[in-house]
């Protein structure tokens, strides 16, 4: 499980790391053309908008994954180790079932309104579809591909909370010593710089 944790969690990093270049970059452009130019990107507006959707999805299942999303701790705080593990297990198994449906009503989302133009987008998705002869390009000026950031982000969401769960339930198992820190501890000890990031 640690090498699909891994290599989960930098696909993730990877993708939000995409996301916010692609944001960045986008905003740039489209700023220096119009007060350089005085012209903006017809699509320069929105679709910033619409990928840090997706980008707010990858960064919600990284933080869940990494174990560093808010979290109120006025009660846990209070509670012994090994029942705090087993009530952050319960969350794992919560946070998993929402993430599924989130996943399912996204994808119900996208469906039932999939096919309406995203009017900011239409004119450049079809100018695309049209140059280049690929005609599934225009989905790209719909807004199912934009709604469809529900789903994927509730199965990120559902495949950290379920690698979380495995994490915590072998750290309750296969404890390495009687007063070793479990990966919730060990996320703790590093946001105070008490643990190396290794």
């Amino acid at each position: 499980m640690s090498t699909l944790s891994f290599l989960v969690r930098r696909i993730l990093a990877i993708g939000c790391g995409l996301i916010m270049a692609a944001i960045t970059g986008i905003i740039l452009v489209n700023a220096l053309r119009r007060y350089t130019f005085g012209l903006s990107l017809t699509w320069g507006e929105e679709l910033p908008v619409y990928l840090s959707i997706y980008g707010v999805m990858f960064g919600v299942a990284l933080s869940y994954l990494q174990d560093r999303h808010m979290r109120f701790t006025i009660v846990t705080d209070f509670l012994s180790p090994a029942l705090r593990e087993r009530l952050f297990l319960a969350m794992d198994v919560v946070t998993a079932v929402c993430g599924g449906l989130l996943c399912w009503s996204g994808w119900l989302f996208a469906m039932r309104r999939g096919t309406i133009e995203a009017s900011g987008l239409i004119g450049a998705a079809n100018s695309l579809a049209e140059s280049t002869g690929l005609a599934w390009l225009v989905w790209i000026g719909r807004m199912g591909t934009w709604q469809f950031a529900l789903c994927v982000g509730g199965a990120l969401l559902l495949l950290a909370a379920a690698i979380r769960f495995s994490e915590r339930l072998r750290d309750l198992r296969n404890p390495i010593h009687e007063t070793a820190p479990t990966a919730s501890d060990t996320v703790r000890m590093r946001a105070r710089g008490q643990a190396s990031l290794d």
